[in-house]
């Protein structure tokens, strides 16, 4: 069954002329019954390239949450194909797709997500435990090289309810770094914190963009637009608009 699990995968891809680092064609979902269905996502059509710094924008209820889902394997289409990383999640196991999904996406949470009894610098290895990405002896230096790069090396031997909200982002982005994931997946990440801390997140982010990670970001404050390479709005479950800033970091 994994062989033909692989074959699936490999064929589903090269029947894709893929360039972009996320490539959605056709994807619906659907929820409920089907007597009642309630169509999260209607015939999306999006590629995403190395690089870019994206915002996903709409009101509640159009489809926002579905769609990163969707990006992540979190959540399967109930029609299309879904290419992440040169993978076709659509034809993936969900076995196979945790695994994928801890090497190849970072997720950071509006609520930050982060296990109460693990210390900060514990919550940035969990990651590496989980995928064996690190030998175990360079787990602890990996973590403590990310928690610096955030600020917060300091923090690390701390709970994470030692922490303010801002210090707790940070640690959830250095938990999302921690394999070094090609793209990062952010949902209202900025929702829990004061608008002075926001400015610094937002900032840490820009700073990844420019270093070459691809960020997706959900989120509602319009006074971030200068940060974003781009921006999608859903409405009812269809990208109703798709606008690119003039500061573009994409590297193609």
């Amino acid at each position: 069954m994994k062989h033909q699990n692989v074959n699936q995968e490999k064929v589903a891809l090269k029947s894709a002329d893929i360039t972009s680092l996320i490539h959605l064609r056709g994807v619906s979902k659907e929820y409920g019954a089907s007597a009642l269905p309630c169509m999260a996502l209607s015939k999306v059509n999006l590629d995403v390239h190395h690089g870019e710094f994206m915002a996903i924008t709409g009101r509640s209820g159009s489809g926002k949450s579905t769609l990163i889902n969707i990006i992540t394997g979190i959540d399967s289409p109930t029609e299309g194909e879904v290419h992440v990383a040169s993978s076709a999640l659509h034809a993936m196991s969900q076995d196979r797709l945790a695994a994928w999904r801890g090497k190849n996406v970072g997720i950071i949470f509006q609520f930050f997500q982060l296990l109460p009894t693990l210390t900060v610098a514990e919550n940035v290895m969990l990651p590496m435990d989980f995928c064996n990405t690190y030998p175990p002896s360079e787990r602890r230096s990996r973590a403590m090289t990310l928690l610096s790069k955030l600020g917060i090396a300091d923090q690390a031997d701390k709970l994470p309810a030692d922490l303010s909200g801002g210090q707790q982002q940070r640690t959830a982005i250095a938990r999302a770094l921690a394999n070094d994931p090609p793209i990062l997946v952010a949902d209202e990440p900025t929702g829990n914190l004061d608008s002075k801390t926001s400015d610094e997140v937002m900032q840490l982010f820009s700073q990844l963009a420019d270093e070459g990670k691809t960020i997706v970001m959900v989120t509602h404050e319009r006074n971030f637009s200068h940060h974003f390479t781009r921006s999608i709005t859903l409405v009812d479950g269809v990208v109703l608009a798709d606008a690119k800033s003039a500061g573009v970091r994409c590297h193609v």
